[in-house]
């Protein structure tokens, strides 16, 4: 075994592999040799193989065989997502030879690499069918890149559509009696592995992949595969104890490991810099405490703060896992902050697509439609690519199986402590489980529609007093509930068992387990064969008989009184009327960046209609932080027109228009101190006149007095002052949407003297409102002068001294009321680094991204004026 570079080399639509040596991995022309040329010819074919005793730890490669001329090359390329794409562009490579069937390549251009030319070695003669062997004329790019993904996979991929490379592997090559031959011969079929790993490419692609679905039956059988599922919520502790109680519970080693942890560490540096130890530390006691009678590859580790997910597979079955993929989406104040959310890995098991979702939603008692919310905003919020990037990434609900765990968080309702405990202690876990608040939600079809779980006769995993069995005895003295929960979505599952795990007591939580069975499509390889051919077959009498067509339900739509962050949304139904499959596609106009304007999408913006069949595609108008400004001064209005294209047929013309309700979030500062009534009880004209004034222009007296402040700041901040002082979380605990879009409709039209809804979803309602600034409360001018002295307190007063009138008074404002804060950190659970954090990124923030650096910088700035009078 030899390292060697493998290049995807494309020339008029002929492609070939370059197999290079090389000295080194600093790669440069020099540094490479060109040793064989593999030409993509009809009878090529590539299929991943195994040994035994690969796969058996993690970051295993990934091992392929290359046939061509009836002679074979085994590579070993590392194991992941790069790979695979590599792998398909050589698949699509074998696709465009046939695709001219009958005529056959002729590899001409192959020639000139005969010989050698600067940076190349000797090349093998390459004799051809049609030609002599000439004087190699310039050498092929070789590129290469490495990429460490956390599962300790390396893979390395480049793509190139010229005359140059369009893809590169390395690792290891084996020969198996090579000669150097390029000819013709017949057309034979790709397997399954190619024509499946394929990104689509086109119509015919399209209507291959499609047609393969509708008759999957015909070529797979279900094939039972055991999942081992566990969450645990650890509390921030390390682990102390040994994991095998948990994980090794099933006399058979099970087939995969999902695993899944909350609250992995609770320090501030986890929660602002998403950086912790303790990741290696339970990973290690992860793998240590896996069944013993099996070996297990770690093939994703994915984490959000303290959420995390590890995902182990049986070394047999690594082989014949793909397309895998992994996100995290947070759920804490604004949407952003990790301490709540979920993560998520996706993957393709033989012919099966699953996603397992870990998650941690909110929490206390009384905030169940808090994690409803969380829930919703998981689910539509969590998008995993394709391996297609020109397709739109898939939803969690788009998979055919679905394995939901995690720190739910929903608890039992109504009842008392002492009967809750006199409930356990009888094990009437029955009666106790009619009053859980995710089974009410689940029969209310409120979240997790479709979801199963099965039957719990445990008591309750929370919550415990840390290394012990016995119920919280604290202060709060929490009633006992199951937070810690199992479910999935899909066909063909069964579950084994549904357990907790009493006898580990690191945390206050319980961990739980559950096995499922659940049957796996795995494809008969013959019968695949034999369905591809088929549909090749009816498809070349199809070609090119008809012109496709499209209806569409309306042409125009219109979106009225649409406000800000507020999702709005009408269907636009798509009708294949014609003769032939269609694919659609909306496209960019002329000398526009994208499809549409930033506030609209339509989902999906592509795809496939077979021949009669039908699609409904969301047309979504929402207005945010970056949409805003320009539709409050007037500059943008909701209008736009979609251009949706059908290939090898004509263009339809959608037009959309709506009317956008102003809003005091995404005004400025300078404006919203002109209004001394609410922005929507102004007229139109006066609202954008005052938007494009300058501050200059605005400081010439008028009528009026400007007020010092803007009045929505102040309604919301002396809500806070007043209500919120001594709230538990607050600025740290998300607010509910439905409660903010009343707050919101409340500062726009001045409808209520007195804002509605909890001290969280207020308090979420004002960092929502900093963010939209369009220029924030220390501008954006300012902002490098702010980095440049983060260390002196003096150059900081002085900065925030020369502010513009209206943007002082508001940092004032702002750092008395954190002050005032802070007096009661006993109360609120608050100090400087979470208020420093939280606040720095609103009110002093850059037009452009950040790096961790420059959020260190502008948090140090702003902590000089939470320190002083503190105390």
């Amino acid at each position: 075994m030899e390292s060697r570079l493998l290049g995807l080399v494309e020339h008029i639509k002929e492609h070939a592999l370059f197999l290079f040596t090389h000295r080194r991995m600093a790669i440069t022309g020099n540094d490479v040799t060109l040793q064989e040329i593999i030409p993509i010819s009809y009878d090529f074919s590539v299929v991943e193989v195994s040994s035994p005793d690969e796969l058996a730890v993690v970051g295993a490669d990934t091992r392929v065989r290359l046939t061509f001329f009836n002679e074979k090359m085994e590579c070993k390329l590392p194991f992941g997502s790069q790979t695979r794409l590599f792998l398909s562009e050589v698949n699509r490579a074998w696709c465009d030879v046939c695709e001219q069937y009958p005529e056959a390549p002729k590899f001409d251009w192959l020639t000139k690499y005969q010989k050698n030319s600067k940076g190349l070695g000797s090349v093998p003669p390459i004799a051809t069918s049609v030609g002599k062997i000439t004087k190699t004329e310039r050498s092929p790019r070789a590129n290469n890149r490495r990429q460490n993904e956390d599962t300790n996979i390396n893979t390395s991929t480049e793509k190139s559509r010229e005359d140059g490379v369009c893809g590169s592997g390395q690792g290891t090559v084996k020969g198996e009696g090579r000669n150097e031959l390029v000819r013709s011969s017949r057309h034979t079929v790709s397997n399954k592995a190619q024509m499946l790993t394929m990104p689509q490419f086109g119509l015919r692609d399209n209507l291959i992949k499609c047609e393969l679905l509708k008759n999957e039956e015909a070529y797979t059988y279900i094939q039972n595969f055991n999942f081992f599922l566990g969450t645990y919520n650890v509390n921030g502790q390390t682990p102390r104890e040994s994991l095998r109680p948990w994980l090794s519970a099933t006399p058979q080693p099970p087939d995969f490991y999902c695993v899944g942890f909350q609250e992995l560490d609770l320090s501030k540096e986890a929660f602002f810099f998403n950086d912790t130890p303790k990741e290696q530390e339970w990973m290690k006691a992860v793998s240590e405490g896996l069944h013993p009678d099996a070996k297990y590859a770690l093939v994703k580790l994915v984490r959000l703060v303290g959420i995390m997910l590890l995902f182990y597979v049986k070394k047999e079955h690594a082989k014949h896992i793909s397309e895998v993929e992994a996100e995290a989406v947070g759920t804490g104040i604004m949407g952003r902050m990790g301490n709540k959310g979920a993560v998520a890995v996706r993957f393709q098991f033989h012919n099966s697509d699953l996603c397992v979702v870990n998650s941690h939603l909110a929490a206390h008692i009384e905030e169940y439609e808090r994690r409803n919310q969380d829930y919703k905003d998981i689910c539509s919020r969590m998008l995993f690519r394709q391996q297609d990037p020109t397709l739109p990434p898939l939803t969690i609900l788009k998979h055919s199986i679905v394995l939901w765990l995690g720190d739910l968080n929903y608890r039992i309702s109504e009842l008392d402590v002492d009967y809750v405990k006199d409930l356990i202690l009888k094990k009437d876990f029955e009666t106790l489980h009619n009053y859980d608040q995710l089974k009410r939600q689940m029969d209310e079809e409120t979240v997790f529609v479709g979801f199963m779980e099965g039957e719990i006769d445990f008591q309750p995993t929370y919550k415990y007093d840390t290394g012990s069995d016995y119920w919280d005895t604290s202060e709060k003295c929490r009633v006992p509930a199951w937070c810690d929960r199992i479910l999935w979505r899909g066909k063909n599952i069964v579950q084994q068992y549904y357990q907790s795990h009493m006898t580990l007591r690191t945390s206050d939580h319980k961990p739980v387990s559950s096995l499922l069975e659940i049957g796996i499509k795995v494809v008969n390889e013959e019968a695949y064969k034999k369905t591809f051919e088929d549909i090749v077959r009816s498809l070349d009498k199809l070609e090119n008989e008809c012109i496709p067509s499209v209806s569409v339900s309306q042409s125009e739509f219109h979106f009225k009184d649409v406000k800000f962050m507020q999702h709005r949304s009408e269907t636009l139904k798509l009708h294949n009327d014609g003769q032939v499959p269609c694919q659609f596609e909306f496209i960019q106009k002329l000398d526009e960046p994208a499809y549409c304007k930033p506030w609209l999408t339509a989902n999906p913006a592509k795809g496939f209609l077979a021949q009669g069949a039908s699609i409904d595609i969301d047309l979504e108008v929402f207005v945010n932080r970056s949409t805003a400004p320009e539709l409050n001064s007037g500059q943008q209005q909701l209008e736009d027109i979609l251009v949706l294209h059908l290939e090898r047929g004509k263009d339809y013309f959608i037009s959309i228009t709506g009317s956008y309700l102003p809003s005091c979030f995404g005004s400025s500062i300078h404006t919203l101190c002109q209004m001394r009534e609410p922005i929507q009880e102004m007229p139109l004209e006066m609202i954008h006149r005052l938007s494009m004034l300058s501050p200059s222009e605005m400081s010439i007296p008028c009528t009026e007095k400007a007020l010092d402040i803007p009045k929505e700041i102040w309604m919301m901040v002396d809500h806070l002052y007043r209500n919120a002082s001594k709230q538990e979380d607050l600025f740290q605990q998300p607010g509910l949407r439905s409660e903010f879009e009343v707050i919101r409709d409340c500062l726009d039209t001045g409808t209520l003297d007195s804002l509605p809804g909890s001290n969280h979803s207020v308090a979420e309602s004002l960092l929502l409102f900093l963010d939209a600034l369009p220029d924030p409360v220390v501008p954006f001018s300012v902002y490098q002068e702010c980095l440049d002295c983060s260390s002196n307190i003096g150059q900081c007063k002085k900065i925030i001294s020369l502010l513009p009138q209206c943007h002082k008074n508001v940092f004032n404002y702002l750092t008395a009321f954190l002050r005032e804060l802070l007096k009661n950190s006993a109360y609120n659970r608050l100090d400087v680094n979470i208020l420093a954090t939280i606040f720095s990124a609103l009110l002093v923030r850059p037009s452009t991204k950040q790096d961790q650096m420059e959020k260190r910088k502008t948090r140090e700035f702003f902590q000089h004026f939470l320190i002083q009078d503190s105390h």
